[in-house]
């Protein structure tokens, strides 16, 4: 069953291409995702993986190792989320690994 999400949804996307690219340091990344971004008010949907590194298509983008998707019921909850105590330590304890991080936001209308 598919759930459709409302005009207020708003989905952040976010893509990191971490420094150490081995296993054991996109686990522990994955982990300290899980530790301080999962649990939010207002977080309808939440993941962190690894990239799908056998979905090779020639449209597929491999410049990450880490997905990160969270789905908000509206923009004030997302709003919340990045001035959280638990947001700001998740990037003071893992920017120095990051090589690049892409942001993608979409939806989040107050309608």
């Amino acid at each position: 069953m598919t759930t459709k999400g409302s005009p207020t949804t708003l989905v952040h996307s976010v893509y990191f291409a971490l420094k150490d690219k081995s296993d054991l340091a996109i686990e522990h990344f994955i982990a300290q995702c899980d530790k301080y971004l999962a649990d939010h008010p207002g977080i309808e949907y939440y993941f962190a993986g690894r990239r799908a590194s056998d979905l090779n298509r020639a449209v597929n983008d491999d410049r990450f190792d880490v997905a990160l998707l969270v789905v908000f019921q509206d923009r004030h909850s997302h709003d919340v989320y990045q001035a959280a105590d638990m947001h700001r330590k998740f990037i003071e304890n893992t920017q120095d690994g990051w090589e690049e991080v892409r942001v993608f936001d979409a939806g989040g209308s107050d309608a």
